[in-house]
């Protein structure tokens, strides 16, 4: 994946060349795809998705205030990134643009692991969050059924907790509603009946 020596810099048209159904990011100049995620990272993403904008978005239940894509594409900064959750606070932006893509930074990005991108999103992908001013993230691992939370610091990302399993947490930025975190983990792979 990495760039040699002499290598031109990653450009859109080279994601708009990868083959159907990948997903292409473009880190520090460097092209990164990846096939679209498993059945077990979607299902983590969508239910996460669909417990914060119940309260959240729509104010059901919650205090609103926000707005949420799924797998929005986001250029910042000359990287095109693609987290599994993002949201924006509706005191900054009022209304989600109309657009292919933002250009304005989340104020909370969720990255949902999967053994084949867990590096990226975590060493490559955290630190331009970070440089570009979003204010929480969460790194969520659905074989390790765990939540990490974290708020930008001045020197880097500040850890807010490690959440696991079961249980029932109030995290920031939506800490205003508990998180049932068993609501997130698809259920383990069960041995096939044999008759």
């Amino acid at each position: 994946m990495g760039q040699g020596k002499g290598k031109k810099p990653a450009t859109y048209e080279d994601i708009e060349a990868l083959p159907i159904g990948w997903v292409g990011e473009i880190i520090c100049d460097e092209l990164y795809a990846s096939p679209r995620p498993a059945s077990r990272h979607l299902q983590v993403a969508s239910r996460l998705g669909a417990l914060l904008t119940l309260p959240f978005d729509l104010g059901r239940g919650g205090p609103g205030g926000w707005w949420f894509f799924d797998e929005p594409e986001l250029h910042l900064g000359g990287n095109v990134l693609v987290p599994d959750l993002a949201g924006w606070r509706r005191e900054r932006v009022p209304e989600p643009p109309d657009v292919p893509w933002m250009t304005l930074a989340p104020d909370w990005v969720c990255e949902v692991l999967s053994p084949s991108r867990h590096l990226v999103d975590r060493w490559r992908k955290m630190p331009l969050y970070h440089a570009q001013g979003v204010s929480h993230a969460w790194i969520i691992d659905p074989i390790r059924y765990t939540l990490e939370a974290y708020r930008n610091g001045k020197n880097g990302w500040v850890r807010l907790g490690l959440h696991e399993g079961g249980a029932t947490v109030r995290v920031e930025p939506f800490e205003a509603v508990p998180l049932e975190l068993a609501l997130l983990w698809m259920p383990p792979r069960r041995a096939a009946a044999h008759p």
